[in-house]
Protein backbone atom coordinates (compact mmCIF):
# COMPACT_ATOMS: atom_id res chain seq x y z
CA UNK A 1 0.00 0.00 0.00
CA UNK A 2 1.07 3.53 -0.63
CA UNK A 3 1.52 5.53 2.61
CA UNK A 4 1.78 8.89 0.89
CA UNK A 5 -1.44 10.83 0.47
CA UNK A 6 -2.63 11.54 -3.02
CA UNK A 7 -2.52 15.17 -4.04
CA UNK A 8 -5.72 17.09 -4.67
CA UNK A 9 -6.68 17.24 -8.34
CA UNK A 10 -6.15 21.02 -8.49
CA UNK A 11 -2.47 20.65 -7.50
CA UNK A 12 -1.90 17.96 -10.12
CA UNK A 13 -3.81 19.86 -12.76
CA UNK A 14 -1.68 22.96 -12.19
CA UNK A 15 1.53 20.94 -12.43
CA UNK A 16 0.57 19.46 -15.80
CA UNK A 17 -0.98 22.72 -16.95
CA UNK A 18 2.31 24.52 -16.32
CA UNK A 19 4.16 21.96 -18.41
CA UNK A 20 1.53 22.13 -21.16
CA UNK A 21 1.64 25.94 -21.21
CA UNK A 22 5.41 25.96 -21.67
CA UNK A 23 5.29 23.39 -24.47
CA UNK A 24 2.27 23.86 -26.74
CA UNK A 25 3.38 21.00 -29.04
CA UNK A 26 3.13 18.46 -26.21
CA UNK A 27 -0.23 16.66 -26.04
CA UNK A 28 -1.38 15.38 -22.63
CA UNK A 29 -3.84 12.54 -22.08
CA UNK A 30 -4.95 10.17 -19.34
CA UNK A 31 -4.23 6.45 -19.60
CA UNK A 32 -5.58 4.24 -16.83
CA UNK A 33 -5.09 6.96 -14.24
CA UNK A 34 -1.57 7.94 -15.34
CA UNK A 35 -0.71 11.06 -17.25
CA UNK A 36 0.75 10.39 -20.68
CA UNK A 37 2.18 13.02 -22.97
CA UNK A 38 3.32 12.89 -26.57
CA UNK A 39 6.51 14.92 -26.84
CA UNK A 40 8.00 15.99 -30.18
CA UNK A 41 11.61 14.83 -30.33
CA UNK A 42 12.77 18.37 -31.09
CA UNK A 43 11.84 19.55 -27.57
CA UNK A 44 12.54 16.33 -25.65
CA UNK A 45 15.53 17.59 -23.65
CA UNK A 46 13.87 20.90 -22.76
CA UNK A 47 10.60 19.20 -21.81
CA UNK A 48 12.43 16.61 -19.69
CA UNK A 49 14.27 19.40 -17.85
CA UNK A 50 10.98 21.19 -17.22
CA UNK A 51 9.35 17.96 -16.00
CA UNK A 52 12.22 17.41 -13.55
CA UNK A 53 11.85 20.99 -12.28
CA UNK A 54 8.08 20.39 -11.92
CA UNK A 55 8.79 17.53 -9.52
CA UNK A 56 9.12 14.48 -11.79
CA UNK A 57 12.73 14.08 -10.77
CA UNK A 58 13.00 10.30 -10.52
CA UNK A 59 13.87 8.46 -13.71
CA UNK A 60 12.15 5.06 -13.77
CA UNK A 61 12.93 3.66 -17.21
CA UNK A 62 13.23 4.17 -20.93
CA UNK A 63 12.31 1.65 -23.60
CA UNK A 64 11.48 1.55 -27.29
CA UNK A 65 8.70 0.04 -29.38
CA UNK A 66 8.72 -0.86 -33.08
CA UNK A 67 5.30 -0.50 -34.68
CA UNK A 68 6.67 -1.27 -38.21
CA UNK A 69 3.47 -0.44 -40.14
CA UNK A 70 2.74 2.81 -38.28
CA UNK A 71 4.07 6.31 -38.77
CA UNK A 72 6.16 7.15 -36.88
CA UNK A 73 7.58 3.64 -36.87
CA UNK A 74 9.32 3.75 -33.48
CA UNK A 75 8.31 5.14 -30.14
CA UNK A 76 10.62 5.86 -27.23
CA UNK A 77 8.83 5.64 -23.87
CA UNK A 78 10.23 7.45 -20.82
CA UNK A 79 8.69 6.99 -17.38
CA UNK A 80 9.28 9.59 -14.68
CA UNK A 81 8.08 9.61 -11.09
CA UNK A 82 7.20 12.33 -8.62
CA UNK A 83 7.47 11.34 -4.96
CA UNK A 84 5.58 14.26 -3.50
CA UNK A 85 2.82 13.74 -4.47
CA UNK A 86 3.32 10.22 -5.80
CA UNK A 87 2.52 10.45 -9.51
CA UNK A 88 3.88 9.09 -12.77
CA UNK A 89 4.49 10.85 -16.04
CA UNK A 90 4.86 8.75 -19.17
CA UNK A 91 6.45 10.52 -22.12
CA UNK A 92 5.97 9.08 -25.62
CA UNK A 93 8.37 10.25 -28.32
CA UNK A 94 7.63 9.30 -31.92
CA UNK A 95 10.69 8.40 -33.99
CA UNK A 96 10.46 8.01 -37.78
CA UNK A 97 11.92 4.86 -39.30
CA UNK A 98 13.87 6.74 -41.97
CA UNK A 99 15.60 8.94 -39.36
CA UNK A 100 15.69 7.00 -36.07
CA UNK A 101 17.34 9.78 -34.08
CA UNK A 102 16.32 11.24 -30.71
CA UNK A 103 18.26 13.63 -28.49
CA UNK A 104 19.78 11.99 -25.43
CA UNK A 105 18.28 12.86 -22.05
CA UNK A 106 21.22 11.35 -20.14
CA UNK A 107 22.55 14.89 -19.53
CA UNK A 108 19.34 15.70 -17.62
CA UNK A 109 18.72 12.25 -16.15
CA UNK A 110 22.01 10.31 -15.86
CA UNK A 111 20.11 7.09 -15.16
CA UNK A 112 18.92 7.07 -18.77
CA UNK A 113 22.45 6.35 -20.02
CA UNK A 114 22.32 2.55 -20.15
CA UNK A 115 18.65 2.46 -21.17
CA UNK A 116 19.46 4.59 -24.22
CA UNK A 117 22.35 2.27 -25.07
CA UNK A 118 20.01 -0.71 -24.85
CA UNK A 119 17.46 0.93 -27.20
CA UNK A 120 20.31 1.74 -29.59
CA UNK A 121 21.64 -1.81 -29.45
CA UNK A 122 18.33 -3.62 -29.90
CA UNK A 123 16.33 -1.17 -32.06
CA UNK A 124 18.96 0.99 -33.77
CA UNK A 125 17.60 4.25 -32.37
CA UNK A 126 20.40 6.81 -32.25
CA UNK A 127 20.48 9.09 -29.19
CA UNK A 128 22.34 12.19 -30.36
CA UNK A 129 24.55 13.76 -27.73
CA UNK A 130 24.92 10.51 -25.78
CA UNK A 131 28.34 10.29 -24.07
CA UNK A 132 29.05 6.65 -25.12
CA UNK A 133 26.50 5.26 -27.57
CA UNK A 134 27.94 1.76 -28.05
CA UNK A 135 26.44 -1.70 -27.91
CA UNK A 136 25.64 -2.91 -24.42
CA UNK A 137 24.05 -6.37 -24.82
CA UNK A 138 25.26 -7.72 -28.17
CA UNK A 139 28.82 -8.25 -29.38
CA UNK A 140 30.38 -5.33 -31.25
CA UNK A 141 30.54 -7.36 -34.47
CA UNK A 142 26.79 -8.14 -34.41
CA UNK A 143 25.03 -6.95 -37.56
CA UNK A 144 21.56 -5.44 -37.21
CA UNK A 145 19.15 -4.76 -34.39
CA UNK A 146 17.26 -7.88 -33.27
CA UNK A 147 14.13 -6.26 -31.79
CA UNK A 148 13.21 -4.52 -35.02
CA UNK A 149 10.18 -6.26 -36.43
CA UNK A 150 11.75 -6.47 -39.88
CA UNK A 151 14.90 -8.12 -38.53
CA UNK A 152 15.51 -11.56 -39.99
CA UNK A 153 14.80 -14.40 -37.65
CA UNK A 154 18.03 -16.26 -37.21
CA UNK A 155 19.29 -19.19 -35.28
CA UNK A 156 22.35 -19.61 -33.16
CA UNK A 157 23.51 -23.21 -32.97
CA UNK A 158 23.43 -24.60 -29.47
CA UNK A 159 25.57 -27.54 -28.52
CA UNK A 160 24.17 -30.08 -26.10
CA UNK A 161 25.91 -32.93 -24.37
CA UNK A 162 24.84 -36.40 -25.28
CA UNK A 163 22.19 -37.64 -22.90
CA UNK A 164 23.39 -40.39 -20.62
CA UNK A 165 20.90 -43.18 -21.24
CA UNK A 166 22.65 -45.75 -19.07
CA UNK A 167 20.91 -46.36 -15.78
Amino acid sequence: MNDRPEAPATELDSRYAALAAGFPGVVFADSLGDTVCRVPREVLVEFTSAAVEAGFAMFVDLCAVDYLQRDPRFEVVVNLLSLDPVRRLRMLIGVPGDDPTVPSISGVLPGANFYEREAFDLFGIIFSGHPDLTRILLPDEWVGHPLRKDSAIGAVPVQFKEANTAS
